[in-house]
């Protein structure tokens, strides 16, 4: 309990005297990829908001993008018996399958948010019975990054175009499913060419690191694809290179404005903050014993699952969270 303690961000200052909520419970643990991580404490922020309105409170336990760290937590969150529904952002969707069954098996409501648990990384569907899935699957992420940058080399006339890809963490599955389903769409198009895959992850100081090793070894790219966080720190170092066209996996407030003033081609956009609170929604509905559905696909939330300029404008989309 001290280490559940130690990981937490509560909007209860910390609930150190809190009492067993139960089954039923109106208290969400939330177990984010990472607390500095832009994307999941806006995610956060929708679950918290939620939590309130239903009168109960939320807690962020941080494991900074470690699967074994996350297993632990859920454990000692299952154990303590003071959460009525978890809302799981899996860092490696195989390594908490166990975590998650045995909540499931206590009676906790389990909401499987944004990231899939479990082996596949193609579909929507729970892979742990007794879940509920809400989820982006990362091989149609990839596909739709994939055809934004094959629309970003044909608004330039580029053939052949080089197209690069800073890939999140080679580590976690769910970049390895995204990674492979981006370079397969790359392909499908005939004058695309993948020029490197070097590992970008999810922040402007990676990004940065990524785009020097980039353009040291191929200074005639073309499109380069990436987080949102690390296409801050490339374009920094890019800033001369006005014919590099950026396609970005984000939708925070810069990158939708990236986009908007046409410095970047496209994102897949999501409704994070908006996914949160449908998550702990759909979480505290199913706690209080009501039917609720099985899957949601996450890009159904908004418009915009590829967004260009033209998209971005005529929707009035504009972002959910900082960088």
């Amino acid at each position: 309990m001290l280490a559940l303690g130690a990981c937490a961000d509560s909007d209860n200052g910390g609930a150190s005297g809190a009492q067993p909520s139960g089954k039923h419970g109106k208290d969400i643990a939330f177990f984010g990829f990472a607390k500095a991580n832009s994307f999941s404490a806006a995610t956060f922020e929708g679950v918290r908001e939620q939590a309130r309105k239903a009168g109960g409170t939320a807690e962020f336990f941080d494991p900074n993008f470690d699967a074994q760290t996350q297993v632990r937590q859920l454990q000692d969150a299952t154990t303590s018996g003071r959460f009525g529904v978890f809302v799981i952002q899996a860092n490696d969707g195989t390594a908490v399958m166990g975590a998650v069954r045995a909540a499931v098996q206590k009676g906790i409501a389990v909401v499987v948010q944004f990231t899939p648990v479990g082996p596949r990384y193609d579909t929507v569907q729970p892979q742990v019975p007794g879940t509920i899935s809400l989820v982006d699957v990362p091989t149609e992420n990839g596909k739709r990054l994939g055809r934004l940058a094959i629309a970003a080399c044909g608004s330039k006339k580029l053939k052949p175009c080089r197209v690069a890809y800073l890939e999140g963490m080679k580590t976690l599955p769910l970049d390895n499913a995204r990674t492979k389903a981006v370079v397969e769409t790359l392909k499908s198009a005939p004058d695309v060419r993948v020029t490197a895959q070097i590992e970008g992850g999810y922040t402007r100081d990676s990004g940065r690191k990524a785009m020097q090793d980039l353009l040291q070894a191929h200074p005639d790219v073309n499109v380069v694809i990436g987080s949102s966080q690390a296409l801050f720190g490339a374009q920094v170092v890019a800033k001369n290179r006005k014919n590099i066209v950026y396609v970005a996996n984000g939708g925070s407030r810069q990158a939708v404005k990236e986009v908007r003033d046409g410095r970047w081609f496209g994102i897949p956009y999501l409704a994070v903050k908006t996914a949160g609170a449908k998550a702990a929604e759909l979480g505290l509905a199913k706690a209080r014993g009501e039917n609720v559905p099985a899957a949601t696909d996450v890009s159904s939330l908004a418009p915009g699952a590829e967004a260009t300029r033209d998209v971005i404008v005529s929707s009035g989309i504009v972002g959910e969270y900082d960088e």
